[in-house]
Order: C-alpha cells, then structure tokens, then sequence
C-alpha cells in the first residue's frame, strides 16, 4: 500500500528480525493513520535533504521491539517513529545536523542521533517529547546528551 509519493507500507513495516524470528510486524487498523503522518514527515524530510531516504527501523509491534532490545514506550510501536539514513546526502551525523535547526518546519517532533555499538542513524518521530529539551538529543551507549554530538 503506497502512504505518500516515496513511501509504502511495506517499507515503514519491513523488519528483518521480524523475519527471522518468524514475528508477525501487522500493524493494528489504529496504527495506520500514524503511519501515514509518519509517511508524510519523512516525504518533507526527503525533500528538505533533496535525496532518498532509507528507513532501516519503522513501525514495530511489541513482540518484534522487545525481540530488537527496543525500550517498551518505544514510539515505533505506536507508528509514530522511524530510524533513517540517507547515504546520498551523508553520514547519519550530518543529517541529523541538518535536520536538528528545521525540526519545527518539517513537524519533526523528535530528532535522536543514534550511536550504538559501532552503528550509526537518525531517529524521527511524529510524537513530541513532554520535555522540550528532549526534542533534540544524541543517544549513545553511555546515555542521552542534549542537542547532536559527535562524540569528539
């Protein structure tokens, strides 16, 4: 099912542990409106960006985010949130540093810089954090820090 221009269904569901660990990742009917908003934002984002977008993470039913170490109020259990890279405008890094001054414009409600264990992406999500510090922040295996940090 096509959601927008650029993004299907299928894309924002696809799952590899899902696959492998034989999980259903269907979401429920309440589910699909967000995806939809979901789609929408990541449209705006990919032209902002002027390149493709890949999502490597979308939507996650419970069993599939528990299976991939997900925290249990995880918006990609509610459709809201998708994990991205963009290897045709650069590094997860300078992505979310282009990103991080237009989260108001493109309706981005939460910007997370992901770097964990060696591996490196960009966190959207639909849903705006209670605190508006944690609007903006880089994640690391050492915790959360305001604003995107490159670690150096």
């Amino acid at each position: 099912m096509q959601l927008t221009p650029h993004f299907t269904l299928a894309e924002l569901t696809a799952s590899n542990t899902a696959q492998r660990e034989g999980l259903d990742n269907t979401p429920a009917p309440e589910i699909l409106p967000r995806l939809v908003l979901l789609a929408q934002m990541l449209e705006r984002i990919r032209t902002q960006l002027d390149v493709p977008i890949i999502v490597t993470s979308g939507y996650r039913a419970p069993a599939v985010n528990k299976a991939v170490g997900g925290v249990t109020s995880s918006d990609h259990q509610q459709g809201h949130a998708a994990d991205i890279v963009a290897p045709g405008y650069g590094t997860p890094l300078q992505v979310a540093r282009a990103l991080a001054p237009l989260v108001s414009v493109l309706g981005i409600g939460q910007l997370i810089y992901e770097r964990v264990g060696g591996k490196y992406w960009v966190h959207v999500s639909t849903r705006v954090p209670e605190r508006p510090a944690n609007r903006v922040i880089t994640m690391t295996g050492q915790g959360a820090q305001l604003g995107i940090q490159d670690g150096h």
